[in-house]
């Protein structure tokens, strides 16, 4: 059963504390919910469990070993989603798709991602260029990448942002069914979701 671990982890960025001594853990079928003000550092606690920036104290654990010990198998194991779409204005919504299902070496189907693009709504626009779509339908093509991807451990930071009301349903459904399969994960979220997270992080208090 897979299991992640952050241990007091704590990061300042030049005189600023942004935070310190921040614990939690969260086994499979489990998340937890990363809450505070802008600029309180919830983005750079999420970029330091995915290993993306330097903690200055503490350590993540990702199935009893410090994740610089196992950097290559916790990588394998996470999808990582930054606050921003991610997202090339030239390609249209299915070679967006293709290129970050390819980018984490996933190997799927052009069968696949087309339904996956179906699932969130973008089927009918998927050769459509990005710059053509809008903020939430581009924010919707993270959602087909997550449909696609088998990586048990989401780290997702603010995966909401420009997503209408049936979009966030469709997130929640969607995390659901990660839950239920036995994945796990850590959301950085100013939203309620459902299912409610198994503890919450709350910086900046």
């Amino acid at each position: 059963m897979n299991r992640l671990e952050a241990r007091g982890l704590g990061c300042s960025r030049g005189a600023a504390r942004l935070f310190r001594d921040v614990t939690f853990e969260a086994s499979a079928g489990e998340w937890v919910a990363l809450r505070g003000p802008n600029g309180s550092g919830k983005t750079t606690l999420l970029r330091c469990v995915a290993g993306l920036a330097h903690a200055d104290a503490g350590v993540t654990v990702w199935n009893g070993e410090a994740i610089a010990r196992e950097r290559e198998a916790f990588h394998a194991a996470v999808l990582y989603a930054g606050h921003l779409p991610g997202i090339k204005d030239d390609l249209s919504a299915e070679e967006n798709l293709h290129a970050a299902i390819a980018l984490r070496g996933v190997t799927t189907t052009a069968e696949a991602m087309r339904g996956a693009l179906d699932q969130v709504g973008l089927g009918a626009r998927r050769r459509i260029p990005a710059r053509k779509l809008s903020a939430g339908q581009r924010r919707r093509i993270g959602l087909a990448r997550l449909a696609l991807d088998p990586a048990p451990l989401w780290l997702l930071d603010e995966p909401l942002t420009a997503l209408d009301g049936q979009g966030q349903a469709l997130f929640e459904r969607m995390l659901a069914s990660h839950l239920a399969r036995g994945g796990l994960a850590v959301i950085s979220t100013h939203h309620t979701l459902d299912p409610r997270p198994a503890r919450e992080v709350r910086l900046g208090a």
